[in-house]
């Protein structure tokens, strides 16, 4: 019988090392590509590695992920994923409107948290949109990136709280990182408010 604990433990060690950092890319790609959840993936980056690094390594490993699941959903896996897109109506509509308007849906649907990340990337390998226009457009995950990550950041100081009540750890420097958290909550739901309502004047039926 498997120990889990044991297993997870050992994960999060070798995470945390060197070898380990680099290793966080492509594991996060793979996470990706099985269509599982990234949130929790890039709150442990946030708390492994901390906001900027697990950022880095959060984005690069979804941008690696989202390359492949698209060239997958245009190709491989084509019919796959239209089987799987007739259960999902507003996907459909999504589809056919990047097949109109291209890099600029791509753009807001990835700003917007209303869509799913992961399945997404298959769905937009059956529009007619260009790899280039679809690369691009995956600079809109950069702000919930860096708050999932900033979420684990700060889970990981909250973890750490006694030390900061002991007087162990800077009450500043937990103070600095509390308020850049609530900033980037404050921009992610401004940018993805005017994503919403950039949507749905682009195409009403959204």
């Amino acid at each position: 019988m498997f120990d889990l604990g044991f297993i997870k433990d050992n994960l999060l060690f070798v995470l945390q090392t060197p070898i380990g950092t680099f290793l966080f890319v492509p594991l996060y790609a793979i996470w990706v590509i099985l269509l599982l959840p990234g949130g929790w993936a890039s709150m442990l980056a946030g708390a492994l590695y901390g906001i900027w690094l697990g950022s880095l390594l959060v984005f690069l490993g979804a941008f690696a992920g989202a390359e492949i699941a698209f060239l997958l959903g245009r190709t491989l896996l084509r019919k796959w994923t239209q089987r799987r897109l007739a259960d999902f109506p507003k996907l459909q509509i999504v589809q056919k409107a990047v097949s109109r308007e291209g890099l600029k849906l791509i753009l807001l649907t990835r700003l917007s948290p209303v869509f799913p990340f992961s399945f997404l990337n298959f769905v937009f390998g059956l529009s007619d949109v260009s790899f280039r226009d679809y690369t691009i457009g995956l600079i809109g995950i950069l702000p919930g990136t860096i708050l999932f990550c900033g979420l684990g950041a700060l889970a990981g100081d909250m973890a750490r709280f006694r030390e900061v009540l002991n007087e162990k750890t800077d009450m500043t420097t937990f103070a600095f990182r509390l308020v850049g958290l609530l900033a980037t909550l404050a921009v992610v739901w401004l940018v993805s408010r005017v994503a919403r309502r950039a949507l749905q004047e682009s195409e009403p039926l959204f």
